[in-house]
């Protein structure tokens, strides 16, 4: 269950691209949880697609816009059920008459033997089926959408099941105890089954999850990426390409994924797989995510996931030439480390408070925390910088102070200080194609893949994790939200060093600068920004001055 992730798409309704919400996924709303598949089936009576490449996602508008047409459908329904609740004036007057002529009856005197014996064979004698048939069709007519009642003769057909039970209880006493501890036994079956799902460890949740993807499914299972090949999950084993690594794993067993799966911390539980041409392995169905396996499973086999746990499960595209392809948003990456970075973007189980980065496991949050926002211990002996962690001091050490230039060019053998010049350099001097990353929605590029996730996040996504506690206005990172507290704070800190002139912002002071350094006249002091303007000025105020001079 999921109440707060999104997924950044096309709404499969309106084709507007952005973050929106997965059709298939329970969601919590006003005290409720829905599922917009089935508010589709419910309302429309549509049975959306969700295979082929469809998207599964629904913006905001259209989730609000479905829930309006499914209120108004049931507040027709409503008021038909209490239309025809109200009674016909003709049935009443009939109902009327039908009491007056019952008590002239009885005025007339006692009902004897023979009276009740011709009024039962009147009542249920084989001349008045006719006339119960009618009457059965006029009821029936007075409603619609409503199929008649099941007769003996018809009720084998209609359900055979209750026809079925029936003859087992033929010439069987049922008491109201009977019934009463068939109920009390099913509530605690109810309660043993909920306390049992309630009561499931985590490490257990995420062990049996990823059991039925892996055991059910040909996805392949590896630990990340390292410089000589891709590891397989279960053994030492490392291999050139993923077609070896999937050969190589059909020798494991189902004991062998179990034993690696127990033996690993939930804290930082994260299982890498190639979904490549995924399929199931119980029908050979193919599908195009993990998530849609995952709904078929549970749908066709009646395979259940604990759904309260978050995934722990992260899916990848690893092409042949070792490529990295996020199986969500299809972005390509070079490296393990860039794609492992994204895929916290994509599975923000852990938040963290301070800058609203999400990470998927709370390992990740807890090293981001120590090293992005807790003030470190590790002094430079050179500058008295202070770094959080012994490796970022030696880092900062070897690229600044000792001017090492540790990225070398694959193609000569200049060194760089940093990636970018190296990228450069290979654009520049050996034609490599420039590495441009474009905007999906507004196809602006960037140099960058950092800075494009930035465009995005900002401009599109809008996602503004600080509020101003004044006015309520939110930014996008600290530094805009510290900028803007100036205007509430009018702490004139700035102060020009010529006229001592005091300003809010360093902005407004390198503006006011501007005017010192303009073309000053010796005579008056007048400030001219053109020296054609200060010329003028001598010639017209002062020529006494420019005489002198020439």
């Amino acid at each position: 269950m999921d109440s707060t992730q999104s997924l950044y798409g096309k709404c499969r309704c309106c084709l507007k691209a952005g973050d929106h919400r997965d059709v298939l996924k329970e969601y919590y709303c006003d005290g409720i949880f829905e599922v917009y598949y089935d508010i589709f089936l419910e309302c429309f009576n549509v049975s959306l697609s969700t295979s082929g490449g469809s998207s599964n996602l629904i913006c905001v508008n259209c989730i609000q816009r479905l829930r309006d047409a499914n209120d108004f459908r049931k507040m027709v329904v409503e008021a038909e059920k209490q239309l025809q609740s109200v009674k016909d004036p003709a049935d009443e007057v009939k109902q009327e008459d039908l009491e007056l002529e019952l008590e002239s009856d009885d005025d007339d005197g006692d009902i004897d033997d023979n009276d009740f014996m011709d009024s039962e064979n009147k009542d249920f004698g084989p001349d008045n089926d006719d006339t119960l048939a009618r009457d059965e069709a006029r009821l029936m007519a007075r409603f619609t959408n409503l199929r008649a009642l099941p007769s003996r003769k018809t009720l084998h057909e209609v359900c055979p099941e209750y026809v079925m039970h029936l003859d087992v209880l033929r010439g069987k006493e049922i008491c109201s105890t009977d019934i009463e501890a068939l109920l009390n036994q099913d509530a605690k079956l109810k309660m043993k089954v909920k306390s049992r799902q309630d009561s499931v460890t985590e490490k257990v949740a995420y062990s049996h999850n990823a059991q039925l993807i892996l055991e059910y499914s040909n996805a392949t299972a590896f630990k990340g990426k390292s410089r000589v090949g891709l590891p397989c999950y279960f053994c030492k084993n490392i291999f050139e390409n993923i077609e070896e690594l999937r050969t190589h794993q059909k020798e494991h067993k189902l004991t062998d994924v179990m034993k690696s799966l127990n033996t690993l911390n939930p804290y930082n539980l994260v299982i890498n797989v190639d979904v490549t041409d995924l399929m199931c392995t119980l029908c050979d169905n193919s599908f195009n995510n993990l998530k849609e396996f995952k709904t078929h499973l549970e749908a066709k086999h009646d395979k259940k996931f604990y759904t309260k746990f978050e995934d722990r499960v992260i899916p990848f595209k690893v092409p042949m030439d070792n490529n990295y392809i996020c199986q969500i948003c299809d972005l390509k990456f070079e490296s393990f480390g860039s794609i492992e970075t994204h895929m916290n973007r994509h599975f923000s189980n852990y938040i963290c408070d301070e800058c609203g980065t999400g990470f998927v496991t709370g390992f990740r949050l807890k090293m981001h925390i120590k090293s992005m926002h807790v003030e470190g211990t590790y002094h430079c002996e050179t500058c008295e910088k202070i770094f959080p962690s012994h490796k970022k001091l030696k880092n900062h050490v070897v690229s600044v102070h000792k001017m090492v230039k540790r990225f070398k060019c694959t193609k000569c053998s200049e060194r760089f200080k940093d990636y970018v010049k190296r990228r450069q350099h290979l654009v520049q001097v050996h034609g490599q194609a420039k590495f441009d990353y474009k905007c999906s929605v507004c196809e602006k590029s960037y140099t960058k893949r950092y800075v494009l996730y930035q465009h995005m996040k900002r401009d599109h996504l809008e996602e503004l994790h600080f509020e101003c506690e004044v006015c309520c206005h939110k930014f996008f990172d600290r530094r805009d939200l510290e900028s803007h507290m100036v205007k509430h704070n009018v702490a004139r800190i700035f102060e020009c060093s010529v006229c001592k002139k005091a300003y809010a912002r360093r902005k407004a002071l390198r503006e006011h600068m501007r005017k010192h350094n303009r073309l000053a006249c010796a005579v008056c002091g007048q400030a001219f920004v053109q020296n054609c303007s200060l010329k003028w000025h001598m010639k017209t105020r002062h020529p006494e001055f420019l005489e002198k001079s020439e």
